[in-house]
């Protein structure tokens, strides 16, 4: 904020004379019993060769103003005025010189202020003056540029200023007689512990599937979410309009009404330096992050038809069959997005919180051509040799998708991170927005709810 503190000068004088008790000839004077008057002797008695000489400068004004109620003393009289601009500023009305109106100070940052936001610009403003000059450094003598107003009344920091970084004013101002005053102020910007980073999954120049929601993952908890909304934008060569879903104070994740087009660019701007997140924290950074769509590719499995049909491009190019999740351990359904793909994956019974001599318990085991679809460990994999003869047939596995090897090989090599599996019929609830990318089995409106 600004603090403007006027510097005082000092009256010279007060040149202004008060009327007289005592009126001219033939003048109502003020209030109060009139002086007796002295006779001709004894005027003359006490007029000297100065006093006649005022006498008749009182009787030409006499004259000239019509007999005025209001003397004053010929300027011989009184000492001669000093130069305004030699003196101190004068701020007293008169009638000798023009008065000058006090030189008022502005700056922003205030002297000595902490944890100052580095993305505000510093400024010095004088009213009733002009800024002569500003030198503005940080604590390793790096001058902060600037620019003066047209009017020189105002200078503002065109340079970005630091993090965690004590900065100097030194600036020169002068009144309106062009006398000179020189301050010099201080601030320090956010400290470390006050800043605030965020990073953004795609990464830039990633490829992913159509299927793949924005995630930004704070640093710091986000309580002015409005803020931080402003200062992202997201736009796509498909002209998708988005919406943001925070899971919490920290996360935040974006998508589209349905999934992204295929083969589109889309970009993340963020302009997050100086954002204030809430509880004394400020955004750190600008970035820009840039990523690209492959193809629309779609399977969608059916425990009604134990079957796995393939969409590219809204064509339907392959039709698989299946086994699923006994049950026991239904599959989830509804929408779930591709998070990695290993060629090999290590499967351990414990990671789902069976031990041995539980139902359902299976000694450690590799697995090939495996696509992760939950953090739970739900995957569509190549079926166990034990599986095979029931593919098609039966659900035999813990709730992954279980596809013959051949089919397994091309579905593993055809799809991608990003690309989408629908389950439909297994009785089982939709996979939840957090137990992977299940942000599609949340409806519009509800997405858009903070």
């Amino acid at each position: 904020m600004s603090h403007f503190e006027p510097i005082r000068g000092t009256a010279l004088w007060d040149s202004t004379v008060l009327c007289t008790d005592t009126p001219g000839p033939g003048l109502r004077g003020s209030r109060g019993a009139r002086p007796p008057r002295a006779g001709p002797v004894a005027e003359r008695r006490r007029l000297g060769r100065g006093s006649k000489i005022a006498l008749a400068a009182l009787l030409v004004v006499g004259v000239l103003g019509g007999a005025a109620g209001v003397a004053t003393a010929p300027t011989w009289a009184r000492p001669a005025p000093s130069s305004e601009a030699g003196s101190p500023l004068r701020t007293e009305p008169g009638l000798v010189v023009p008065v000058i109106k006090p030189l008022e100070l502005g700056v922003t940052p205030t002297d000595g202020a902490q944890e100052v936001n580095p993305a505000i610009s510093p400024q010095v403003k004088a009213v009733n003056g002009t800024v002569e000059s500003v030198r503005l450094v940080d604590a390793n003598g790096t001058v902060v540029p600037g620019e003066t107003s047209a009017d020189g009344s105002t200078w503002t920091a065109t340079g970005a200023l630091e993090f965690n970084m004590s900065y100097t004013y030194e600036f020169t101002l002068a009144d309106g007689a062009g006398r000179t005053t020189t301050k010099k102020q201080s601030f320090h910007t956010v400290t470390a512990a006050n800043e605030a980073d965020a990073a953004v999954f795609p990464r830039t120049g990633a490829t992913v599937g159509t299927g793949q929601p924005i995630q930004i993952t704070f640093s710091e908890p986000v309580m002015n979410k409005e803020a931080v909304e402003k200062a992202v934008t997201v736009a796509s060569t498909s002209n998708q309009p988005v919406r943001w879903h925070w899971y919490s104070d920290r996360m935040v994740r974006i998508r589209p009404e349905t999934f992204w087009a295929g083969n589109a660019q889309v970009t993340v701007s963020l302009k997050l330096f100086g954002v204030e997140f809430g509880g004394g924290m400020v955004g750190n950074f600008d970035a820009e992050v840039s990523f690209t769509t492959g193809p629309s590719r779609l399977a969608v499995v059916d425990d009604a038809t134990k079957t796995m049909k393939v969409f590219i491009d809204g064509a339907h190019v392959r039709t698989f069959p299946v086994t699923l999740g006994d049950p026991d351990w239904l599959s989830p359904t509804g929408y779930a997005v591709i998070m990695e793909q290993q060629r090999h994956s290590n499967f351990n019974a414990g990671s789902i919180g069976l031990k041995p001599g539980d139902k359902g318990y299976y000694p450690p085991l590799t697995v090939e051509h495996a696509n992760r679809l939950t953090t739970s460990g739900v995957y569509v994999h190549q079926a166990l040799e034990s599986a095979i003869p029931y593919v098609g047939v039966r659900n035999v596995s813990h709730g992954c998708v279980g596809l013959l090897p051949a089919d397994a090989a091309w579905f593993f090599a055809t799809f991608k991170p990003g690309d989408v599996v629908q389950t439909l019929n297994t009785g089982a609830p939709a996979v939840e927005p957090l137990e992977g990318w299940g942000d599609w089995n949340m409806d519009w409106a509800t997405y858009a709810k903070r």
